[in-house]
């Protein structure tokens, strides 16, 4: 039989709240805080935790990859979705420039995928990062990736990319994180050893408890998480800096990031050191988008990691304001440490593009109508090439938006600089991957298509949109025999070393990545030989 129970009124009180927030679709940890509004049952203010991860040893990181139907735990919630290797934000993967990345990839679904490393400057082709590979349902293929010697330290991601249906497989859990080692050589000393955080920010919409698989709408209301946590409690000691890791994994939302008392010092940005140091209140992070940043613990208390209320134009989406995270500042104050106006790159990760004489200009348009969306006018046909480039050149493109709400755009292989947005200069920070398109506006970008052959698209990273036709593929072709190039450019050899193994694609025996860089300002060597960026107020 049932016994009768006798509560207080502070008990009582206490049980209809923890009733209504399950009611809800909220459990609050004991003491943790802020109830965050969620689309199915959460468990909240669990201790900040991250994805699994593995680690290259001598040169290779050896990775053995599940591809399978599964059911995993999203905030205390078993959902059943898609997953790397059983979890919804799959392992992060942490390698260093010159390494190797030897992958079984094993596609247990029922439907095919692929999976692309985003950002990554290396061979597009082959078995290696080649979206344009179809890996059969129920099957199991090679990855080869070579990691350059010279690769840019930072944050990058993997996730399918299997047109048509790369919507839903990201949705539903396939996307994990990328480290290069070695950002933090460029900080201060004092900085190299401070703590590192991985903030992988990704939505999951759930029904029944499944991901949703089918008619995916990104303006219907979803529970946004961080590493798979809804709400963690992330630890810090007044003044103590820490390296956050700050990456949208979504397949369509934004995020527009602030954390309460708290300012973000950007270093890094789409996997690139930033030349110059920028300090930020609040970060805009479209789908794909990645910033490394610096943060210093508050005076001691409670304070909340939020994405602000955001409208990505008239024709998109309108995000409600959430709490992502409790920042919980406790402990004895440490020594605060100064924080860098700049960084002292070597020349390929600076910004230098406005000194290049540009070799080609090209205008680049995004339109939609209704649920189609295109690119100059045409939707993605994986057989044709849409935009055929040279290898070494310099291009300037100017990417237009004539449509009703912000695109993300994103280009594979070769990071850019923005140059204006709607007619005004940017000023050079750093190289970056993604970049907004304003709704009607205008991006101008310059990059150099250096190293690579091969096949390789462009396209919005709003996976819906790129699904539905927002998507062209370029193609980089050995330039002509005896072809001009201006001076201090070195000749690149009129055919390719044979192909490996691991790609169909040429990797020109370049002396150094530097060779092809843009031409920038006289400055002083440092001791390795890189020109040394003056820090922001530096006389």
């Amino acid at each position: 039989m049932r016994l009768p129970i006798r509560l207080g009124r502070a008990a009582l009180v206490a049980l209809i709240a923890v009733a209504a927030s399950f009611a809800a679709g909220v459990i609050v940890a004991q003491g943790q805080g802020t109830q965050v509004p969620t689309t199915f049952p959460t468990v909240q203010g669990q201790p900040f935790s991250e994805p699994p991860r593995l680690v290259s040893a001598n040169g290779v990181l050896a990775v053995d990859l599940r591809v399978t139907p599964t059911t995993f735990t999203v905030a205390g919630t078993p959902i059943s979705g898609k997953a790397y290797n059983g979890v919804f934000i799959g392992p992060t993967l942490r390698v260093r420039a010159g390494d190797r990345i030897e992958m079984t990839f094993r596609n247990e679904l029922d439907q095919p995928t692929n999976i692309h490393f985003h950002g990554f400057r290396v061979s597009p082709s082959g078995i290696s990062d080649n979206v344009l590979r179809v890996i059969p349902a129920r099957t199991t293929a090679p990855v080869r990736v070579e990691i350059p010697k010279d690769m840019e330290p930072g944050t990058y991601w993997y996730h399918s990319h299997q047109h048509g249906i790369s919507e839903e497989q990201v949705m539903a859990g396939l996307a994990g994180v990328i480290v290069v080692e070695g950002e933090q050589r460029y900080l201060p000393a004092d900085l190299r050893g401070v703590t590192e955080r991985v903030i992988a920010l990704k939505d999951l919409q759930a029904q029944n408890g499944a991901a949703l698989s089918a008619n995916i709408d990104s303006n219907a209301p979803t529970t946004r998480t961080v590493n798979g946590l809804v709400n963690p409690v992330i630890p810090i000691q007044p003044d103590e800096t820490q390296l956050w890791r700050l990456a949208n994994l979504s397949a369509d939302i934004w995020y527009r990031v602030r954390a309460d008392g708290m300012s973000f010092k950007v270093v890094g940005q789409d996997g690139s050191p930033m030349a110059r140091v920028t300090t930020e209140t609040t970060l805009l992070l479209p789908p794909g988008k990645r910033y490394d940043v610096l943060v210093q613990g508050p005076p001691a208390g409670t304070y909340r990691l939020r994405t602000l209320r955001y409208s990505t134009g008239p024709a998109g989406d309108d995000y409600p304001e959430r709490t992502l995270a409790t920042v919980t500042s406790a402990g004895q104050p440490v020594q605060p440490a100064d924080l860098p106006g700049g960084q002292t790159l070597p020349a390929l990760l600076r910004p230098g593009f406005a000194k290049a004489k540009v070799d080609r200009k090209r205008r680049i348009t995004f339109s939609e109508r209704g649920n189609r969306f295109f690119i100059n006018g045409k939707q993605f046909d994986h057989d044709r090439v849409d935009e055929r480039v040279r290898l070494g050149d310099v291009e300037e493109w100017t990417i237009r938006n004539r449509s009703g709400q912000q695109h993300p755009f994103h280009i594979h292989v070769n990071q850019f600089q923005v140059m204006s947005v709607n007619g005004r200069k940017v000023p050079p920070a750093g190289l970056q991957d993604t970049v907004p398109l304003p709704v009607g506006g205008t991006v101008v970008i310059r990059m150099r298509f250096i190293e690579f052959t091969g096949k390789f698209p462009f396209h919005c990273h709003i996976l819906n949109h790129e699904d539905h036709g927002m998507m062209a593929v370029v193609e980089v072709v050995a330039p002509k025999k005896n072809a001009r190039r201006r001076p201090g450019v070195p000749d690149l050899p009129d055919r390719p070393p044979p192909a490996t193994t691991a790609s169909s694609t040429t990797r020109w025996p370049l002396r150094t990545a530097q060779d092809l860089l843009c031409p920038l300002p006289a400055a002083r060597p440092d001791r390795a030989g890189a020109a040394a960026v003056p820090r922001l107020g530096a006389s």
